[in-house]
């Protein structure tokens, strides 16, 4: 089994990663803005990147690389997306790429990159560039992983990082993952930024195919707003300094390494949703019944997204008629009288209609709390999924209206 670590984020450590961060003038007040990684030589690498058709800079790049497998550096800023700015937003990215390479006397398709922040602003390059030679000083295998999660934030409230191990005949597997992300965020992913390092040996191949799984099935599921970014990045590099080879040979072993990397992702997905731009409540969405598994996913994302659902959510208005609604807008074939929703255990529909014997104080003391469970059975079929959504409250428009101010 796969034990997440409790142990203060201060001690957390994988072989095989050194790292520094600093504050290089992208954003303002000193705040921290950049990260570097440096990685051992073996390291293998896997991405999953946004699907939107608008892509920063640092995307395209990565995808470009992506191929070969090896990952040597990882160049990290916020405050900045790189995205809009025509070949010189390109040319900034390799300019930054470049020279980590030669900071690191690396090669150059191993280093990779993301950006996140205001989208097409020019990117002032020359910043984190004048602060390569310090941060290639300060790498360091025991900076704590808490200044990572903390140097890639914008308007995130908290830093978001969590580690899960578990043990191959005495030997020990780390998968400790970072992210970013609380705007934006919408299947396919969203502002979302992740990087997931383990010391386990991870062939590039199995890698990426592990890492695919897991994105689908955690951070595709989590919905604050609907809007999709241009910059979403998933990373996830294998240091191999642990020892303990993930390959078809030891399907146990592979099994756990897979449970691991998806719980990683699941609990990373979790915490932006619960740090969503101005929201209090966390609220699953969970569609059974359903015909297909696809049609639970598009039905409990339009829930999701919903604004007038997430404001009921926020104002603890057990409006079963907007949820109702919702699915049957979603576009899936239905058959009505045979819907049931419920509010954690209360009924509130029953047949497509207002439950028998529904009391509206129950329904409002589930809305009252800080988590909450939708449950809607379609009754036409034995397929389910799941989306992890938030409220929206006036919250989220403060930090939108105000956010390049």
């Amino acid at each position: 089994m796969t034990i997440l670590e409790t142990s203060p984020p201060e001690t957390w450590k994988v072989p095989g990663f050194r790292f520094a961060t600093t504050a290089c003038g992208i954003k303002a007040n000193q705040r921290t803005d950049l990260l570097l990684v440096a990685m051992d030589p073996a390291t293998s690498v896997a991405g999953v990147f946004t699907r939107n058709q608008v892509v920063a800079a640092p995307v395209t790049l990565c995808r470009q690389r992506l191929s070969q497998g090896q990952g040597r550096a990882l160049i990290v800023n916020s405050g900045n997306a790189n995205v809009a700015n025509g070949p010189q937003g390109m040319q900034a990215a390799l300019a930054l790429t470049r020279t980590v390479a030669q900071h690191l006397a690396i090669p150059e398709e191993t280093v990779f990159i993301a950006s996140t922040g205001v989208i097409g602003e020019h990117f002032p390059v020359d910043r984190p560039l004048a602060a390569l030679p310090e941060l290639t000083r300060n790498l360091s295998d025991q900076t704590p992983w808490l200044q990572a999660a903390q140097a890639i934030m914008t308007t995130d409230a908290h830093p978001k990082l969590v580690m899960e191990h578990f043990h191959v005949e005495d030997q020990p597997v780390h998968v400790l993952g970072i992210a970013k992300g609380a705007g934006m965020i919408h299947p396919n992913m969203a502002t979302m930024l992740s990087f997931i390092f383990t010391d386990a040996i991870v062939p590039h191949s199995i890698l990426q195919r592990l890492l695919t799984h897991a994105v689908n099935h955690t951070f595709n599921r989590a919905i604050v707003d609907g809007d999709t970014s241009t910059n979403d990045t998933v990373l996830t590099f294998a240091s191999g300094q642990g020892g303990v080879t993930i390959d078809a040979t030891n399907p146990t072993t592979m099994t756990l390494f897979a449970a691991a990397l998806e719980s990683v992702c699941g609990r990373l997905a979790r915490m932006i949703v619960a740090d969503g731009e101005g929201a209090t409540k966390f609220v699953t969405i969970e569609v059974t019944g359903a015909t297909t598994r696809a049609e639970a996913r598009t039905i409990a994302a339009t829930v999701a997204k919903s604004p007038l659902v997430k404001t009921a959510f926020a104002g603890s208005d057990p409006n079963w008629g907007r949820i109702l609604a919702a699915v049957g807008y979603a576009g899936v074939p239905l058959q009505v009288d045979r819907i049931d929703i419920f509010l954690d255990q209360v009924q509130i529909v029953a047949g497509g209609i207002r439950a028998p014997g529904y009391q509206e104080a129950d329904g409002a003391a589930v809305m009252a709390q800080k988590e909450i469970t939708v449950r809607i059975n379609l009754g036409m079929g034995r397929e389910q999924d799941t989306v992890w959504t938030c409220d929206l409250t006036h919250g989220y428009i403060t930090i939108n209206a105000d956010y390049r101010s």
